[in-house]
């Protein structure tokens, strides 16, 4: 029985296709850095990449014994730690991965994508207009505003 093990995206196949599939894809997109596949395979695989680089970032033996197994080759999960050594990912906090849509393919119209890893280094996001457009003139110097306190009349003194 099957209970408790669905996870993800079946991706038309039974669970052993699927694993296998997702590995073969990982190891095919570290190995080449950009790989063309369909749409719901790189939204498939592209959280156990990211886990990878992180794993990678982090650095550790730990972090390496997961991601070989997750990928399935020693060498390319080397080449993924020395590249996260070098400081390639340093800056950025996931989001390791691009997917740009080709269109459709045109025997069955499945949608086709290119999943990349991105290189580029994190652009900070512009404040928004944050500095004032006009300088503020100083007020005219007004005349000094009259006092709170009014003027007292003088006393009317009744003679009686």
């Amino acid at each position: 029985m099957r209970h408790n093990k669905k996870r993800g995206m079946k991706l038309g196949t039974d669970a052993a296709h699927t694993k296998a599939m997702k590995k073969s894809l990982v190891k095919a997109l570290l190995e080449n850095d950009r790989i063309k596949t369909l749409d719901v395979r790189a939204k498939a695989i592209r959280p156990e990449v990211d886990k990878v680089i992180t794993w990678a970032k982090k650095g550790d033996i730990h972090s390496r014994r997961l991601a070989i197994a997750k990928v399935g080759d020693k060498e390319v999960v080397r080449e993924i730690f020395e590249k996260a050594a070098q400081g390639m990912w340093a800056d950025r906090n996931g989001g390791y991965t691009r997917i740009m849509k080709l269109g459709r393919r045109k025997g069955d119209n499945a949608e086709v994508v290119i999943i990349e890893l991105v290189t580029e280094p994190v652009q900070p996001k512009a404040k928004a207009a944050t500095t004032v457009s006009k300088v503020e003139e100083p007020a005219p110097a007004a005349e000094p505003a009259a006092e709170a306190e009014p003027e007292e009349a003088p006393a009317e003194e009744t003679a009686e």
